[in-house]
């Protein structure tokens, strides 16, 4: 799969559609939304940039011939951006949502995808090179592109670009779609899964134990007949991950307390979330019986004596998803520290791997803010369990992604679907 890595000046992207077909199955686009795009929103717009102490770097040069295809579009500059991994390959125009017909912001992905379509809520209106990314009628398609915001809501692109564009996707590509400009970056962090493969041991044989650890203590080492030269690593998966990670919906920490305290007698009353006379006497009553201050008040020293002594473990504050080819198939509890702060959202994409050891090479994009979380802090408070990070690492494949976030995804995340996320609507 080769395609040229030089920036073109036309609107039409070069190289081979159909041989990248494969690479921009897992390849992310990324837009910016622009001020036009909705009709109440009169705040002046700034790009989203990448701040250096992200541990995120523009481009290097480094991506292989077969790192995912991704597409940003800043729709505050009305310009679509090809990239292999994270280097820019050639640029086009593009036409967005006009005042009163606002294009959601947020991550999408491509649901369905027609060389010939109409639109059924616009007069029939022809929608060639459609690539859908809601089935409420936002899409990607062949339009008139003039030099500002013109659309109902979808996402216009010139003639000969939409066609070429289309050969290269395939349903389940990532779209992201935020107010300003913003570009992929480079990023490292221990809550990335860390390995697309793992290393097999391989025994080596001696001449006085017959079998030995594979790995000898010297080339020369004279007990050793074989020694190993390189690793056998275990086949890579062929088939992206779409992982996603949120808090763990909501409890109610009264009602916590009070189904704890009834279970271990104290009496206070329903359970029923409210924390009335009885419950905060209840809770007295446990904390002078633990030697805990006597408050009355769910704080977290005495939500954790009460987990132990009811013999629970204490919920864990996240929860990760996570599908391949538009199915669930795993869902966990992990740890996210500082649960109630936000989180924003942070998609990050598996391009490349690297080493002996195959280590996983990741970028990020930030697609919405949050309030200071951005998209290397928000992987810091992340900890996985050993259960989750090697469910995930067995099956990485190349185009596997990552989305953190605090919005909801039921709603727009249905059968048939990959995580879709809106920031704003």
């Amino acid at each position: 799969m080769m395609m040229r890595n030089r920036m073109k000046a036309s609107s039409a992207v070069g190289g081979n559609g159909s041989g990248l077909a494969r690479a921009a199955l897992a390849g992310v686009m990324v837009l910016g939304l622009g001020q036009a795009a909705f009709a109440n929103d009169t705040r002046e717009l700034k790009p989203v940039s990448v701040r250096g102490d992200v541990n995120m770097t523009p481009a290097s040069g480094r991506d292989d011939p077969d790192a995912p295809l991704q597409i940003l579009v800043s729709l505050s500059e009305q310009k679509l951006d090809v990239y292999r991994g994270t280097t820019l390959i050639s640029s086009s125009r593009v036409s967005s949502g006009k005042p009163g017909h606002g294009t959601p912001t947020g991550v999408f992905s491509i649901l369905e995808k027609r060389k010939r379509h109409f639109s059924n809520i616009y007069d029939n209106a022809p929608m060639p090179y459609m690539q859908r990314l809601t089935w409420s009628g936002i899409a990607l398609h062949q339009g008139h592109v003039p030099n500002r915001p013109a659309s109902h809501g979808c996402v216009r692109l010139p003639k000969g670009f939409a066609a070429e564009l289309f050969s290269m996707t395939e349903r389940g590509g990532h779209v992201i779609v935020t107010r300003g400009a913003t570009h992929p970056g480079m990023i490292e962090s221990a809550a990335l899964p860390g390995a697309l493969a793992r290393p097999t041991e391989v025994a080596s044989l001696s001449d006085a134990s017959g079998l030995r650890p594979g790995l000898p203590v010297s080339d020369s080492d004279p007990a050793t007949v074989a020694s190993i030269e390189s690793m056998d690593v275990a086949p890579l998966a062929e088939e992206p991950l779409r992982i996603l990670i949120t808090r763990h919906p909501p409890v109610s920490k009264v009602r916590e307390l009070q189904r704890m305290l009834a279970s271990l007698d104290y009496g206070p009353g329903p359970v029923d979330g409210v924390a009335g006379r009885r419950t905060r006497a209840a809770t007295q009553d446990f904390q002078n019986a633990m030697d805990l201050p006597a408050t009355g008040e769910a704080d977290d020293i005495t939500m954790a004596r009460l987990y132990r002594e009811a013999g629970e473990s204490r919920p864990r504050s996240g929860r990760i998803y996570v599908r391949r080819k538009f199915r669930e198939i795993y869902s966990s509890d992990i740890d996210l520290a500082d649960a109630d702060a936000p989180l924003g959202t942070h998609l990050y994409t598996l391009i490349g791997r690297e080493g002996a050891r195959q280590k996983a090479r990741w970028m990020g994009v930030t697609a919405a803010d949050g309030d200071g979380a951005d998209a290397r802090s928000v992987l810091d408070r992340i900890t996985w369990t050993d259960e989750a990070r090697a469910f995930v690492e067995d099956r990485l494949a190349i185009g596997s992604s990552l989305m953190v976030t605090d919005r909801p995804f039921r709603l727009h995340s249905g059968l048939g679907t990959d995580f879709v996320v809106m920031t704003r609507q």
